[in-house]
C-alpha cells in the first residue's frame, strides 16, 4: 500500500508540472537584460560626421536656419531616400551658406566686370547695371536650385538602380525561400551580396533594424518600405508584410514577384531599344546631315561675292558652326545616350 501511495504521489506531481504554464523566454535572458550584439573583432562604431565645410556652414548660420526654416517633410524624405545622413536643418544651412558665398563672389566679379565695361569699352551705365545684376542673380539662383535638387536627384538615381536589379534580386530571394529559409535570414544574406547594388543597401538597413535595434522583421520591412525611393520595391515589401500577417505563404509570393519583375524588365529593355533607335535616327538627321548642309551652304555664301552679304561675318559663323555647334551637339547626344543606358557599377 505504501508503494502504491508513492506511485500516485509521483503521478500527481508530474501532472502538476505539465499543467504549469512555461515561459518562452530563457531564464538567463531575464537576468542579463538587453540582448548583446557581438561585432566583428576590430570594428569601431561609425559616426555621422559633417564635412569641414558643412560644419562651418552649420556653425555660422545654424541658429538662423533653425529659427527661420519651416518644416520641410519633402526634404526630410528626400534625404532619407537618398541615404544622405544629414538633418534637414544641416542641409538647409549648407545650401543657404553656399548660395550666400556664391552671391558675394558673383557681386565682386560683376562689379569688376562692370567697371571694365565702363572704363575701357564705354558701355552705358544702364547696360552695365543690367549685366551686373544678371551676373549676381543668375549664379546664386542656379546654386540654390541645384543644391536643393541634389537629395531628390540622388534618390531618383537609387530608385533607377533598385528597379534595374529587382528581377535578379527576386530570383535570389525566391531561391532562398524555396529552401525554406526564414525571411530575416534571407534579407541578411541579401545584405551580403554587393552585386545587387542599392537593394543590398536596403537589405542592410532591414538587418540593422532587426539585429542591432531589436525590431521584429515585419516592422523593419514596413519601415524599409516607407523610406525606399522605389515604388516597385515598396509594393514588394508591403506585399511581404501583408502576406505574412494574413497567414499566406511567402514562397509562392516570391516566385510570383520574380516572374513579374522579369517580364517587366524585358518590356523595359524593349522600350529602351526602341528609344535608342529613335535617338540614332535623330542623331543622323540633326548632328550629321543638318550641319553638313549648313557648312556647305555657308561656304558657298562666303565664296560667291554678294551672295551672303558680309563675307567676314559668314566666315565667323562658319567657324562657330564647325568649332562649337557640331562638337557640342555630338557630346550632348553622347551624354544623353550614356545617361539613359548607363548601369551602376556592380
Amino acid at each position: 500500500m505504501a508503494g502504491e501511495s508513492d506511485l500516485f504521489t509521483r503521478i500527481d506531481s508530474t501532472k502538476r508540472s505539465y499543467l504549469r504554464t512555461k515561459s518562452a523566454t530563457p531564464a538567463h535572458s531575464k537576468e542579463v537584460g538587453a540582448r548583446v550584439i557581438k561585432l566583428p573583432e576590430g570594428s569601431v562604431p561609425e559616426y555621422v560626421k559633417l564635412t569641414p565645410y558643412q560644419e562651418f556652414c552649420w556653425r555660422t548660420i545654424g541658429k538662423t536656419v533653425v529659427k527661420r526654416m519651416r518644416p520641410n517633410p519633402r526634404l526630410e524624405l528626400a534625404l532619407m531616400q537618398a541615404h544622405m545622413r544629414l538633418r534637414p536643418e544641416e542641409y538647409t544651412a549648407y545650401v543657404w551658406m553656399t548660395t550666400l558665398i556664391v552671391g558675394i563672389l558673383a557681386a565682386v566679379l560683376g562689379a569688376l566686370f562692370g567697371g571694365v565695361l565702363i572704363a575701357f569699352l564705354g558701355v552705358g551705365a544702364g547696360m552695365v547695371t543690367v549685366a551686373t545684376v544678371l551676373m549676381v542673380v543668375i549664379p546664386a539662383v542656379l546654386t540654390y536650385v541645384v543644391l536643393s535638387a541634389i537629395p531628390s536627384s540622388r534618390a531618383k538615381t537609387r530608385m533607377r538602380d533598385i528597379n534595374k536589379r529587382l528581377g535578379p534580386a527576386m530570383s535570389f530571394i525566391s531561391a532562398m525561400a524555396s529552401a525554406d529559409v526564414n525571411i530575416d535570414v534571407i534579407f541578411k544574406e541579401l545584405a551580403r551580396q554587393p552585386i545587387y547594388g542599392e537593394i543590398k543597401n536596403e537589405a542592410e538597413w532591414i538587418t540593422r533594424d532587426t539585429d542591432l535595434l531589436g525590431t521584429d522583421i515585419l516592422t523593419a520591412i514596413s519601415k524599409a518600405a516607407q523610406r525606399s525611393p522605389s515604388t516597385r520595391f515598396q509594393e514588394f515589401l508591403q506585399g511581404v508584410v501583408t502576406t505574412s500577417t494574413s497567414g499566406g505563404q511567402l514562397k509562392p509570393y516570391f516566385l510570383q514577384k520574380a516572374d513579374q519583375f522579369e517580364k517587366e524588365y524585358k518590356l523595359e529593355i524593349k522600350s529602351q531599344l526602341e528609344t535608342l533607335g529613335l535617338m540614332a535616327e535623330t542623331f543622323v538627321t540633326v548632328v550629321v546631315a543638318f550641319p553638313l548642309f549648313l557648312v556647305v551652304i555657308m561656304a558657298i555664301m562666303a565664296i560667291v561675292p554678294g551672295a551672303g552679304g558680309n563675307t567676314d561675318m559668314t566666315i565667323l559663323l562658319l567657324y562657330l558652326v564647325v568649332g562649337l555647334m557640331i562638337p557640342f551637339s555630338q557630346f550632348g547626344f553622347i551624354f544623353f545616350i550614356w545617361n539613359m543606358t548607363k548601369e551602376s557599377t556592380m
